[in-house]
């Protein structure tokens, strides 16, 4: 069961909307939860931090490159846990690195995520991890809109936790 506090916290931030969008795999839906709105709001990532805290153990935190990156920040200063960062690809300057930050050869990790939908973008990062050398077993994400993104880190062996679901999310509605 969700947290009905979260769930306040991410309405009351106005990142659920509704009309007609166009979402990042190409498809539409009559609802948005607009991550940039409750990752800027101090409630709501205070919130979201607490949460995965409590879901966490002993493990390093991976944030999914951008999206997820103020909330695996937060929550790591809330809990003392080391994080690092996976990219989509490898950056094309610098250290060109795929997975920014220190991550030891067989650490456990987990991945943090805004938003899973098809939960392509949280499968990228498990690869990216396990191929520098991490295991990678679940992730978490802020919400899930139950459209498959279980499913997806299932094939790549990777529970998905999620602290509010769309259907929790949108309960209620009027």
């Amino acid at each position: 069961m969700a947290d009905q506090d979260l769930i306040d916290a991410l309405r009351a931030a106005d990142a659920v909307r509704f009309g007609e969008f166009e979402l990042s795999h190409g498809g539409t839906s009559d609802y948005y939860v607009d991550k940039y709105l409750f990752e800027t709001d101090p409630d709501c990532l205070r919130l979201i931090a607490r949460a995965f805290a409590d879901r966490l153990d002993d493990e390093t935190l991976a944030g999914v490159a951008l999206g997820a990156v103020p909330l695996v920040a937060v929550t790591s200063v809330e809990t003392g846990l080391p994080y690092v960062i996976a990219r989509k690809k490898a950056k094309e300057y610098g250290t060109a690195n795929r997975i920014e930050g220190r991550l030891p050869e067989g650490e456990e990790v987990v991945v943090l995520e805004d938003i899973a939908t098809t939960g392509t973008s949280a499968a990228d990062a498990v690869e990216a991890l396990r191929d520098a050398g991490a295991v990678v077993n679940r992730a978490i994400v802020v919400v899930d809109r139950q459209e498959g993104g279980a499913e997806t880190l299932a094939e790549h062996d990777v529970e998905l936790e999620a602290l509010v679901t769309a259907e929790e999310l949108l309960a209620d509605r009027e």
